[in-house]
């Protein structure tokens, strides 16, 4: 047969293969977005599921009427400051109550959020506040004379200094008294011009937030970028963007539901920060959006202080990363946790190994859903079929309404099953990064498609591979070879904890293979790893130099930075 004579839902399918792998309930496009933008989504949802718990973060909660209450209140204090429409305002918190607070409050007041990562340097800071000509931020007090230093140089002319305890009730006056006193993390600052987060809650009882027309073509986030292919770049994401977003995510997720009966309310573990775009949009967007409860984790990387809040929670769904899910299972209490509540675990962020997966599994019952995704795509673009047994080892299938294509370095398609970039064309792709003409024309093609940067290739069954980022493969002797096969290969010797993979100058072969490891077992050794490698990798992919680290450095999300072991190595 050939293409004249199939049909016209036949011929979609061969030009797009995943369609024929998606599960049967599922639709190949989204239906209508359902809201004009996400302040109304929140407002809807907060009269919806008033009564029900919306964040909980040390042992207080916050309901959906008291998250209501608050983003109007400050809301209406943002607008009587005279900001307008449009205008820029930062949020510098980890994972506390008054994290998603500020930042629902600015979208209800008609602003853009630009989230900053609290533990920037005062220097990096200053770049992203000056790139997004920002004119207020919401800072935690332990991070304020971070603010002080950058302030200077920026519009900012709004300070809002919030403290661990201000949302925790009685309990918070001794949050404060620990956090400032005991454990000295509140360095000296000196903002004469700051208010308190407190003081705007009580100045605002009384005040009206003014009706602003928000349309889905509004900026709601200046998402930046990690700044590891060059300087940090403000990814402008949309109302339409986030909420396509959370219906392309939902729609996944009814399988879910259907497969193993959906509870009355759903319960999130929200370890990643806030500030990155998965925890932004798979936990909060989607909690709020599902009725849902978001068990807020402010240091994630005190593996013991998490799993002892996991212990009095029962999870259903858990966002993670492969280094976070890798640090529980190395945790003895952990492992002893009862988590049959788990319906849906999934993996963004950077690879998850087979041997971490797998072990996840053992260890809890649960798999590990691997999807992909990046700031410029709100972020999720595919995912693996959430109800699926095993662990696939690819990033899975394009979502609803949104095309992968496999180019070369021309942009021309490339067949199936070939290595080139991933380039990713749906409703939840960024019109370009903010006020960066230049750089936009760089990553995106007159067809639509983002390119991501990173390597892949697609199988007939329509599922794709990252292989890894075009910066980060390695040259041997001619041959390509990504440090995610390394990786995976010594991450499954028992005695490995960790692990990275980087190139470094060969006179020989142009590159070899250098291998980072942090040990498990202390006994382990060059040669006994390197004799395990040579079992699985062919010879100009086996690492010629291991070295061993007692850790390896990475990302404040917990990705491993490359970059960093590159400049060690060479």
């Amino acid at each position: 047969m050939n293409d004249m004579n199939l049909s016209r839902e036949e011929t979609r399918i061969v030009q797009r293969p995943w369609l024929a792998s998606y599960p049967p309930a599922v639709p190949a496009e989204l239906p209508d977005l359902g809201y004009a933008s996400l302040a109304e989504l929140l407002e809807k949802s907060c009269a919806r599921y008033a009564d029900r718990k919306a964040f909980s973060s040390m042992g207080k909660s916050l309901t959906y009427r008291q998250l209501e209450e608050q983003t109007r209140r400050i809301g209406a204090w943002l607008q009587q400051l005279g900001l307008q429409k449009g205008d820029r305002v930062a949020v510098m918190m980890p994972n506390i109550l008054q994290n998603p607070v500020a930042t629902y409050a600015i979208l209800r007041a008609g602003l853009t959020v630009v989230n900053v990562n609290p533990l920037y340097t005062p220097r990096e800071l200053e770049h992203q506040l000056k790139d997004s000509g920002a004119k207020a931020i919401f800072v935690l007090e332990n991070f304020a004379h971070v603010v002080q230093q950058a302030l200077p140089k920026t519009d900012v002319k709004h300070v809002i200094v919030a403290t661990m305890g201000d949302l925790l009730g009685l309990k918070g006056h001794i949050v404060n008294l620990v956090v400032r006193k005991v454990k000295k993390m509140v360095p000296a600052y000196a903002l004469p011009q700051a208010v308190s987060f407190k003081d705007v809650l009580a100045q605002s009882r009384q005040m009206d937030l003014k009706p602003t027309h928000i349309g889905r073509s509004d900026v709601a986030f200046l998402q930046y970028t990690g700044g590891t292919t060059g300087v940090s770049k403000g990814a402008i994401l949309t109302n339409a963007n986030l909420l396509a977003n959370k219906a392309q995510i939902a729609l996944w997720m009814e399988p879910v539901f259907a497969l193993k009966n959906r509870p009355e309310v759903l319960n999130f573990v929200c370890a990643l920060p806030l500030y990155h775009i998965f925890a932004l949009t798979v936990n909060s967007l989607m909690g709020i959006a599902l009725g849902g409860h978001n068990l807020l984790i402010a240091n994630p990387r005190d593996i013991p202080g998490f799993v002892k809040e996991l212990s009095a929670y029962k999870p259903h769904i858990f966002p993670g990363i492969n280094t976070l899910f890798n640090a529980l299972l190395n945790n003895e209490d952990f492992r002893k946790l009862d988590l049959s509540s788990l319906l849906l675990v999934l993996g963004g962020g950077m690879a998850v190994q087979r041997p971490v997966a797998e072990r996840w599994t053992s260890v809890t019952g649960s798999q590990i859903s691997e999807g992909y995704g990046l700031s410029e795509t709100s972020p999720v673009a595919t995912v693996n079929c959430l109800t699926a047994s095993g662990f696939s080892g690819t990033i899975g299938l394009p979502v609803s309404s949104t095309d992968i294509d496999i180019r070369d370095d021309d942009g021309n398609s490339l067949p199936l099953g070939e290595v080139g970039e991933i380039c990713i064309r749906g409703p939840q792709v960024m019109p370009g990064y903010w006020q960066r003409p230049d750089e936009t024309a760089k990553v995106m093609t007159p067809d639509g498609f983002f390119r991501s940067g990173d390597m892949g290739f697609m199988d007939e069954a329509g599922y794709t591979k990252i292989v890894d980022r075009k910066k980060d493969m390695i040259l041997v002797s001619g041959f390509n070879v990504y440090p995610n096969e390394i990786e995976e290969v010594a991450a499954a010797h028992p005695g490995v904890q960790e692990c990275a993979a980087v190139g470094v100058v060969d006179e020989h072969s142009g590159e070899a293979v250098k291998l980072y490891v942090v040990k498990k077992d202390e006994a382990l050794t060059v040669e006994e790893l390197k004799a395990f490698c040579a079992k699985s990798l062919t010879n100009y992919k086996r690492p010629k130099f291991i070295e061993f680290l007692p850790e390896l450095p990475k990302t404040n999300v917990g990705k491993i930075l490359r970059r960093e072991l590159r400049k060690l190595a060479n």
